[in-house]
């Protein structure tokens, strides 16, 4: 198998128009895209030729969480296609067929790209096989019950006589699409769930054939670097370019949206021509905030009532009749995403369409922004989604795009605009920073009779004004409202402070953060009640199932309650989040300089069915190394408005001397396929906390972890 490559002819072949929603749930063109003489292509994700190649249409960018894989993997299976015959390409931005069929939308994240498709991605493979079994059938004049597949061809069982899939295409193409085919039972399944199933991007990316965003070249492609205003909503007042225009190679400089825009012949002479640039600014309203002014206004906002996301009982009768009260106050910074490949992307704007290549999550929205700021209809604005270095929520935003097309537009050329790493930590869309505060009751016997819970902070959806004021945006409240243990009372609410630094999805979004303050408060509250924190979690989830699946599996597999070297503790947590439970323990000592090590993390994950589990422990281990950064190192800071940040040397990555052996265990529940990128990463942080706590007595309530916090008083 391997994947191939579109050109732009058939790029702008956007397909049909999809067809009438079907009783099984989706929308089914009668003819997928591109069909035509021999070529069979009953819908909008897979055709096959005459030669039995079949060609399968991912629709979700390939952001390295192995979609380009797992996609053909279910369509394939359901088709019985051979696995050596099937290729994959790329869909095209055509929101029309492509659409995510839960939330409307050509935008991949929330861990969406399974969970949401799989249903539909089956149906459409196990519709191309139904219509070659009846082909097949036709042509040998024999009922369909006597006809069956096997990978690539389809055979008759009396007779055993045979036909591959490519001598079928031409009969196959004029049948009806099926309306409701079956489906294989999951012990029929010839590649999904199966081990060693080789991801198909891995030998392009090994040997340099891939192309990211930053590596397209376009015929007489000039390179742009734009330079903004250090402050958060600040404009360019007025500009000099002069001495930029005066080094050579630098083309034009033009102002757009986000700053000024120096176009060049190569990168480094547009970024020689950006630091010549004399730019006035004005920094506007957000000029003085600062870090330090953030946190104390969230700490006395969380004074003040906010609206409750859940509620429970009679929390606050049953705190002030509670035989044992705990407070606690948690808080977090903002993170910024730091992808490898920084933001980019290349635009040609012309008076009769526009081509765009970039990484991207959103291939609609990028269709959609692009088609406003050059006044084209939709379907003449072509976007080429690439492979993408690294996307965490960060590649669902358009800023990036809008720098393109707008500079493309003024300069009546093909533009790359690319982003510098100090542009993407200072200039992006931060995990929101908020403040918590806890209380709790703990009954006779030690189980928490009340739980109280105020977190204070901005909304990713309602700054972006998807969520009214007033309401709670879901956002700010997940793992946090969706607490899984048995509390007769419980209030957990939302203040909401937006203090204008832009804010963003961020692996794992509101879990993130807030399953590090859930998982660490009840982790005090086992020990307040003298119990262990496995056993006091355990406890709690008998309407919990799921949860505690894998929090038995995890403490299991990492041999909880057995004794360690001296110096080592551990620590455990356990959490939902985007259709997955996921539990971790963590290991762990201190260094000689008082430095948190993590020697192990052993991870179980219960996603439902495991379409490709080797990418599942992948996408954990991955889930492990971006949790780890945040929770030892990241922490984005604002003084006078901006950021301090600007590279790895002061917003460090996790270094592999850091790294602690990983270990995955899947618990197959038989459920419907849950999400991966973003669930292996809340539980991490507060099992790395809860394990310090035992080995230190202290307790970690806010991050990054600082080896000052350790030490003993």
């Amino acid at each position: 198998m391997s994947a191939a490559r579109l050109g732009r002819r058939a790029l702008i072949k956007g397909g049909l128009a999809a067809g009438a929603g079907l009783a099984i749930g989706f929308a089914l063109p009668r003819r997928g895209r591109g069909q035509g003489a021999g070529v069979f292509a009953p819908n909008q994700w897979l055709r096959i030729d005459r030669d039995g190649v079949v060609t399968i249409t991912n629709s979700v960018p390939e952001m390295g969480q192995g979609t380009m894989t797992a996609m053909p993997m279910i369509v394939a299976d359901e088709l019985d296609a051979d696995w050596d015959s099937v290729r994959v390409e790329q869909a095209p931005a055509n929101p029309a067929l492509y659409r995510n069929p839960v939330t409307g939308s050509q935008s991949y994240g929330g861990s969406r790209g399974i969970r949401d498709h799989m249903q539909m991605w089956r149906k459409a493979g196990a519709a191309a096989r139904q219509m070659l079994k009846q082909a097949a059938a036709q042509q040998w004049g024999v009922p369909e019950s006597e006809v069956d597949t096997e990978p690539g061809t389809v055979i008759h069982r009396p007779t055993g006589r045979r036909l591959r899939y490519g001598q079928l295409v031409d009969r196959a193409r004029q049948l009806p699409v099926p309306q409701d085919p079956p489906l294989k039972r999951p012990d029929q399944f010839r590649y999904i769930g199966r081990e060693g199933v080789a991801r198909l991007d891995v030998p392009m990316k090994i040997d340099g054939r891939a192309v990211y965003g930053i590596d397209v070249k376009v015929p007489g492609m000039l390179i742009a670097s734009i330079e903004r205003c250090p402050v958060f909503g600040g404009k360019a007042r007025a500009f000099d370019a002069t001495a930029a225009k005066a080094i050579p190679g630098v083309r034009h400089v033009v102002q757009v949206s986000s700053g000024v825009a120096v176009v060049a012949d190569s990168f480094w002479t547009a970024l020689k021509g950006r630091r010549a640039l004399g730019v006035t600014w004005d920094e506007g309203p957000l000029a003085q905030l600062s870090s330090a002014q953030i946190s104390r206004e969230y700490a006395a906002l969380a004074r003040q009532p906010g609206v409750a996301a859940r509620r429970v009982g009679d929390p606050e009768q049953a705190l002030r009749a509670g035989r044992r009260v705990l407070e606690a106050a948690y808080e977090v910074p903002f993170l910024e995403h730091a992808c490898m490949e920084p933001m980019n992307c290349t635009a040609h704007v012309r008076t009769d369409g526009c081509d765009i290549w970039v990484p991207t999550q959103n291939p609609g929205g990028t269709q959609a922004v692009a088609a406003r700021l050059t006044g084209l209809p939709p379907e003449k604005v072509e976007v080429r989604t690439t492979l993408l270095g690294g996307g965490f929520g960060r590649r669902g935003e358009v800023d990036f795009v809008v720098d393109a097309v707008e500079t493309s537009r003024a300069v009546g050329a093909p533009v790359k605009v690319m982003w510098t790493r100090e542009d993407d930590i200072r200039h992006g869309f931060y995990r929101p920073a908020t403040y918590n505060v806890l209380r709790a009751a703990l009954d006779a016997a030690g189980a928490p009779a009340a739980w109280w819970h105020r977190i204070v902070g901005p909304g990713i959806l309602m700054q972006k004004g998807r969520v009214p004021r007033g309401t709670v945006d879901p956002t700010a409240i997940a793992g946090a409202a969706d607490l899984p243990y048995d509390v007769p009372n419980l209030l957990v609410e939302w203040q909401e402070r937006d203090f204008g630094v832009p804010v963003g999805f961020w692996r794992s979004v509101g879990s993130s953060q807030n399953v590090f303050v859930t998982e660490s408060f009840v982790d005090e509250l086992a020990h307040a009640a003298g119990k262990d924190p496995y056993e006091f979690r355990r406890g709690l989830l008998g309407r919990a199932r799921r949860h505690r699946g894998v929090l038995e599996l995890a403490a299991t597999r990492a041999g909880w309650g057995s004794p360690l070297p001296a110096g080592r503790a551990r620590g455990i947590a356990v959490a939902f989040s985007y259709g997955s439970y996921a539990a971790h323990v963590a290991e762990v000592s201190l260094d000689a300089g008082g430095r948190p090590r993590v020697h192990r993390l052993v991870c179980a994950i219960d996603c439902g069915i495991a379409v490709n589990p080797d990418q599942v422990r992948a996408q954990m281990e991955g889930g492990a190394v971006y949790a780890l950064t945040a929770a030892l190192h990241g922490r984005i800071t604002v003084d006078r408005g901006r950021v301090e940040q600007s590279n790895f040397h002061d917003y460090p990555m996790l270094r592999i001397s850091e790294m602690p052996v990983v270990e995955v265990h899947i618990l197959d529940s038989g459920e419907a396929p849950g999400g991966l990128g973003e669930p292996g990463v809340p539980t991490v942080a507060p099992a790395v906390c809860n394990a310090l706590f035992a080995l230190t007595g202290k307790r970690i309530r806010s991050l990054p972890i600082r080896p000052e916090d350790l030490k003993q008083t």
